[in-house]
């Protein structure tokens, strides 16, 4: 199975439980920006406990080998962090972002665009929320790599972003200045 082809699959599981997602990271750079190479594949999501059981035997139907560890995945909606699966005959992991009441996730999930990969629909990170978890990850990491991603992302899109949106959240999350830099 090829990264699309996954990507895909994951889609459909989401949608099939009714779990709000959204894909974020290098592959979502992708899309609003230029392609660029990623091993894995990003998600944020809105994951109780409750639905845990459900998504996990849901995984591991994609691959007899696939892995999840269930307990630390309990652990990262507990405490709202980051788990993963590893899809073993493809090579990729995929990270799932639970989300946080008091992040930026919930609005991320609220401003999600649908776009068509074959025939499913996939949702994305829009670009604006894109830009600005790339500026945190950027101020927390120091890693240019992030800016680089923001440049792509606001050279292809410039035509359908948002401005008022990023700079208020911009400022309001303390990236103002890196991105007015950007932005120059």
């Amino acid at each position: 199975m090829d990264f699309q082809g996954l990507l895909i699959k994951i889609a459909k599981i989401l949608e099939r439980l009714n779990i709000a997602y959204c894909i974020t990271g290098g592959y979502a750079v992708s899309v609003w920006g230029r392609p660029r190479s990623t091993f894995d594949l990003d998600v944020v999501l809105k994951l109780s406990t409750e639905k845990l059981p459900v998504l996990s035997k849901a995984l591991k139907s994609l691959s007899a080998a696939g892995y999840l560890d269930e307990e630390s995945a309990r652990s990262a909606i507990e405490k709202q962090s980051e788990f993963n699966y590893i899809h073993p005959e493809s090579g990729l992991k995929i990270d799932f972002w639970t989300v946080r009441d008091d992040s930026a996730g919930p609005a991320e999930l609220k401003r999600r665009q649908p776009k068509k990969i074959g025939k499913q629909i996939v949702y994305f990170i829009s670009p604006e929320d894109l830009i600005l978890s790339k500026l945190l990850w950027h101020k927390q990491s120091g890693s240019t790599r992030h800016l680089e991603d923001i440049e792509s992302v606001m050279a292809i899109s410039d035509k359908i972003l948002d401005f008022k949106y990023l700079k208020n959240q911009a400022a309001r999350r303390g990236f103002a200045e890196i991105l007015n830099k950007i932005m120059e």
